[in-house]
């Protein structure tokens, strides 16, 4: 084994917590996996002969890597419209992969990513390397430039935000979420405006992402009447049972294409929150699992 390919292997051992890593981070799939390989470039040009614990070294350089990544899409979010949903993951419903499982960990669900979508760079930073990979505040510190003690304000200002928001807690059971989503949509496609009010939570919440192309469009509906009335079927859609980071979901098709992905967060038999991402270049590139193994 040469020297790169000694250098390779070493890396791809630790590329399943750098992809977890970069996906709290940044919570788009592609940049996470943009991250990841920008690490690997980093590594290989400067090899990792004095380097002495090369797992701290490549979290440390991920790390820098998003908080960059997250400072550039600030500034360009600035224009931009309604909600933004971050990526899900998305896998054909039943059990999760490894490589899924270490993305997921901690219920990474898509509701702590909107909120962690709302924190300032620096303090998701601080948060997700404190909080969820317990890395001490004296390594943390080091990347924001700051001393341990601003680190840890920071951080302790993010977990204020993550806990302000109140997220639900799905029901661990993965198949009375799925009963519950499937009564939905059978009352949707029904058109029975009255089951679809009962299996919704009153404070229940819509969020839809439709890229920037549909700004007309409503992003956020609060209310089980007003989200039952959004609740009509796409005429020729197949429904697709999906895993959406770890909780039911469906892929709807239209034609052969993905159309929307859904993800629903499902509690004491009611539906406390719906997440729709219909921008199509990104629905067709989260969905892909799903398409792939869809029987013919």
């Amino acid at each position: 084994m040469d020297e790169n390919d000694w250098l390779a292997e070493r890396f791809e051992a630790h590329r399943r917590h750098l992809r977890a890593v970069a996906y709290r981070m940044l919570g788009s799939l592609t940049e996470a996996d943009d991250a990841v390989q920008d690490t690997w470039l980093r590594l290989n040009r400067s090899g990792a002969d004095e380097v002495e614990n090369l797992g701290a070294w490549l979290t440390t350089v991920v790390a820098r890597v998003c908080l960059n990544m997250l400072r550039s899409r600030n500034t360009r979010r600035e224009e931009f419209f309604g909600v933004h949903l971050p990526d899900p993951v998305i896998v054909p419903d039943g059990e999760l992969q490894p490589e899924d499982e270490a993305l997921l960990a901690d219920s990474v669900g898509l509701a702590l990513l909107v909120v962690l979508d709302t924190l300032a760079p620096a303090e998701r930073l601080a948060f997700v390397l404190h909080d969820m990979f317990q890395l001490p505040f004296n390594e943390i510190a080091p990347m924001l430039g700051r001393n341990p003690a601003a680190a840890r304000q920071l951080a302790s200002r993010a977990r204020r935000r993550v806990k302000g928001a109140d997220i639900p807690t799905p029901d661990p059971d993965l198949a009375r979420q799925r009963s519950v989503v499937d009564a939905f949509f059978s009352a949707a496609r029904g058109g029975d405006f009255n089951a679809l009010v009962a299996l919704l939570d009153p404070d229940v919440v819509l969020r839809a992402d439709w890229g920037s192309g549909r700004p007309a469009l409503p992003r956020v509906i609060r209310g089980a009447a007003a989200v039952a009335r959004q609740a009509r079927p796409v005429p020729g859609a197949v429904l697709r049972a999906a895993l959406v980071n770890g909780a039911a979901g469906v892929v709807v098709v239209v034609a052969g294409r993905p159309f929307v992905v859904m993800g629903f967060t499902v509690a004491g038999g009611k539906i406390l929150a719906i997440d729709a991402i219909a921008d199509p270049e990104r629905v067709g590139r989260i969905a892909a699992a799903v398409l792939d193994d869809a029987p013919e």
